[in-house]
């Protein structure tokens, strides 16, 4: 997709739209490695600080997981987990703890849910549905 430098949407919301959509589309399959963030700014023609806000963009959907010193990856997409809630219930979204975030394999900064029904569930936000009954 040719970014639009005179558009009013801003150039990382182009960018981020067109690598969700090669996600999305399977273009780019599960666990392949996204090109250098120069050479993806130089293919979209957008400066290296542009390409950043579009790959944040992406992590924050859970669409990509970004490793130090190794790149970025598109992550597995799952089917979303259906919790069912009956009764009273409290739902809550937080930051995960350390051995939450290694437990779901999570990025830095993923919120994740929690459900309190009389039992514990922590759940990955992105990847959850909740039903209430």
């Amino acid at each position: 997709m040719p970014i639009d430098p005179d558009s009013y949407e801003p150039l990382y919301r182009q960018v981020a739209g067109d690598l969700r959509w090669r996600i999305t589309s399977g273009a780019l399959p599960p666990g392949q490695r996204l090109r250098s963030e120069p050479d993806l700014a130089h293919e979209y023609g957008v400066g290296v600080d542009a390409l950043r806000d579009a790959l944040a963009v992406l992590r924050s959907e859970g669409l990509i997981r970004t490793v130090s010193r190794e790149g970025s990856y598109v992550r597995e997409q799952t089917e979303p987990a259906v919790v069912h809630v009956e009764g009273p219930a409290r739902i809550r979204v937080r930051l995960p703890t350390l051995a939450e975030r290694k437990r779901l394999r999570l990025a830095e900064g993923v919120p994740v849910l929690v459900v309190d029904d009389g039992e514990t569930h922590v759940l990955a936000a992105y990847e959850t549905e909740i039903e209430i009954s």
